[in-house]
């Protein structure tokens, strides 16, 4: 991987080009963003990469070629499921002129736009431009053009050891073992031969323009049914391209402020494309479409409950048919008794049913009907979320006192740790189990999480709010009232998880404080008391405001994942408190912190899982949808 400066002036160039040439003849707002993420990669291993572009849904993914190793072709493609993870081709389509496909290309530019890759290369016979965009999941379409006619021709470099390559008439078949296969579609122009685990296209009659369909498919049923689509877009590829063109515009068009600063543009956009880019199309046990954490990280492709409503959240206001997608996709694995397991891939084999996530997914779902006013899918939900609702004072409330702790259903510290979402929190380092009584899978922690109770008051409010709506009674505990007092520590000013045994607070100042000031359950005088620990430098308002724990916490460790990093939920939760209490001007302070200070975020960096408190630093897993939805939060609150 390249700096992003390395070729930001030639791409600035080209955006010149770019945005006065579309088929509206007005400029195209994603390339406003040029180079928006930096995924230059040669392949050089059968796996290694930091991330891809992939698009609509799909499940393979592409990068540009490094100058220093250029290939004349996008990288690509490679198989991003989490059980199958490699690159197909190292370049699946090179694009050569003539029959000569020895004849060396030197690159010029390339760039990463939203939904776009580009590049442009020369040759002693004039210069080369290459667009490729995703038309659905299963097909990205190839756009080449040339400065004068030639006769175009292509060939594989590369193909993975294992590819069976079969050639008919104008179309290459590479074959996993796996099933998966890699489809390329030419044009009826183009003479086809298969070479030694290869093949080369050459075009009859010289011209200008072409395209070539690269298709993914799982299985020989996926590409008996994709075919017949594939050569309608051969045959007619500006229809695709516009619709691809008019989504993205749309996507843009949605989320970004004329208000704002273009860095701070950047960052929305930036955010948007992380989270197009880990949309996953229904495959296997993923019964529907939906955001994966980051497509990047083979283990993070899969499907997480609480990550998942942050993502319909955010998707609400650009894409909400795939946030309702997105929502579906974990309630279809609702247990019996109304649990949302943890985590659910495409081999359900994979899936964890140890524990459930916090519950925040009916403000998923009423930030879709604020964006759509869609009674018919709170129709569909209300009941599956009332539910999940009930289920956690049935198999979560230990002394049946009205506040639910996290735990498991086998017992065990770790997966009631990964419940709360937080899986090695200091709050809960002297935490045991108990049994609850009346259920086999039943255990909590011996202590009360005041976030989880603040989550559940939300899920209460909005719960209410569905059933009027929908005209039905709401038949559910409702214990909104109880939990700001019950949590908060008029001593210290803060709020804190509480021992059963003997009701005592667990004085360890973290994050899930913020919870009660997001969901609205503190009071203004509780709010107002908590003011000096929050916006203490020492503690919780450092050079990137808002740790998991408090700065100056003995416990603390910078690199400590839940144990004092920075991760953009809790910190949004923070900002986001503020502002419901009229700290609107601290707040907004806060927020350029937040974007000023992260480390690449204005650059061609991945927006990252968490990041260092107290130097912004990227810490774990890139390209991540969590930090992007709620990223997407504080620019959209911002100065409001």
């Amino acid at each position: 991987m390249k700096t992003f400066n390395r070729w930001a002036i030639s791409c600035l160039i080209l955006v010149i080009g770019l945005t006065s040439c579309d088929n509206h003849n007005k400029p195209n707002l994603r390339h406003q963003f040029p180079q928006i993420l930096d995924i230059a990669y040669t392949p050089d291993s059968i796996e290694s990469c930091r991330g891809w572009f992939t698009d609509a849904g799909s499940w393979m993914g592409f990068t540009l070629p490094e100058k220093e190793q250029w290939i004349n072709g996008f990288c690509g493609p490679f198989s991003l499921d989490m059980n199958r993870r490699q690159w197909m081709a190292k370049c699946a389509v090179v694009v050569n002129l003539g029959d000569d496909t020895s004849c060396t290309f030197k690159p010029d530019s390339t760039c990463y736009f939203p939904g776009e890759l580009y590049m442009r290369s020369s040759h002693t016979s004039g210069h080369v431009t290459q667009k490729l965009h995703f038309i659905d999941a299963s097909t990205a379409l190839l756009c080449i053009e040339a400065d004068k006619q030639h006769k175009f021709s292509f060939t594989g470099e590369e193909w993975a050891e294992d590819m069976n390559i079969q050639v008919d008439q104008n179309v290459v078949i590479a074959r996993h073992p796996s099933g998966e296969i890699i489809l390329l579609t030419f044009s009826p122009n183009y003479v086809l031969t298969a070479t030694d685990h290869n093949y080369q296209a050459t075009a009859q009659i010289p011209e200008n323009k072409t395209s070539v369909a690269i298709s993914f498919y799982s299985n020989e049923k996926d590409l008996l049914a994709g075919q017949q689509k594939v050569s309608a877009i051969i045959e007619n590829p500006n229809t695709y391209l516009l619709d691809n063109q008019e989504r993205w515009e749309n996507y843009l068009s949605q989320i970004l402020r004329p208000d704002m600063k273009p860095a701070y543009n950047r960052i929305a956009a930036k955010a948007l494309v992380t989270l197009i880019s880990n949309w996953k199309s229904r495959r296997g046990g993923l019964q529907h479409d939906g955001i994966v954490p980051s497509h990047a990280v083979n283990y993070f492709v899969g499907f997480w409950a609480w990550d998942s409503w942050r993502f319909s959240a955010a998707l609400a206001q650009f894409a909400p048919e795939l946030a309702k997608d997105n929502i579906r996709a974990m309630f279809d694995y609702q247990l019996p008794d109304g649990m949302i397991i943890d985590c659910i891939y495409t081999d359900p084999k994979e899936n964890n049913a140890r524990d459930s996530k916090p519950p925040l997914v009916s403000w998923a779902v009423d930030e879709i009907f604020t964006h759509t006013k869609d009674t018919t899918f709170v129709s569909e939900m209300y009941p599956q979320l009332l539910s999940y609702y009930k289920w956690w004072y049935n198999k979560r409330d230990h002394n049946q006192n009205g506040m639910c702790e996290y735990g498991s259903t086998d017992g065990t510290i770790e997966a009631a740790a990964w419940e709360s979402g937080m899986d090695n929190a200091i709050r809960f380092d002297d935490a045991q189990m108990l049994k609850n009584e009346g259920y086999d899978d039943a255990w909590s922690f011996d202590q009360e999480s005041v976030d989880l109770n603040a989550y559940l008051a939300l899920e209460c409010k909005l719960l209410n709010k569905f059933a009027s709506i929908l005209g039905v009674t709401f038949d559910a505990p409702d214990y909104r009232d109880q939990v700001a007092d019950y949590f908060f520590d008029s001593e210290m000013g803060f709020f804190f998880d509480k021992r059963i045994k003997d009701g005592t607070f667990i004085k360890e100042p973290g994050c899930e404080a913020y919870t009660p000031l997001w969901t609205e359950v503190a009071t203004p005088e509780q709010v107002e008391s908590m003011l000096p620990l929050l916006t203490d430098t020492t503690k919780f308002s450092t050079y990137i405001p808002f740790p998991t724990i408090a700065a100056d916490n003995p416990k603390y460790n910078p690199k400590g994942y839940w144990r004092g990093p920075i991760w953009l939920d809790q910190t949004y939760f923070a900002i986001r408190g503020l502002r419901n209490y009229g700290y609107h001007e601290l707040a907004d302070r806060y927020t350029i912190q937040v974007f000023d200070r992260l480390q690449g975020l204005k650059e061609g960096a991945p927006i990252h899982e968490n990041y260092g408190t107290h130097t912004g630093e990227r810490l774990k897993a890139p390209h991540f949808s969590w930090s992007s939805s709620h990223l997407l939060m504080l620019y959209s609150d911002y100065g409001k």
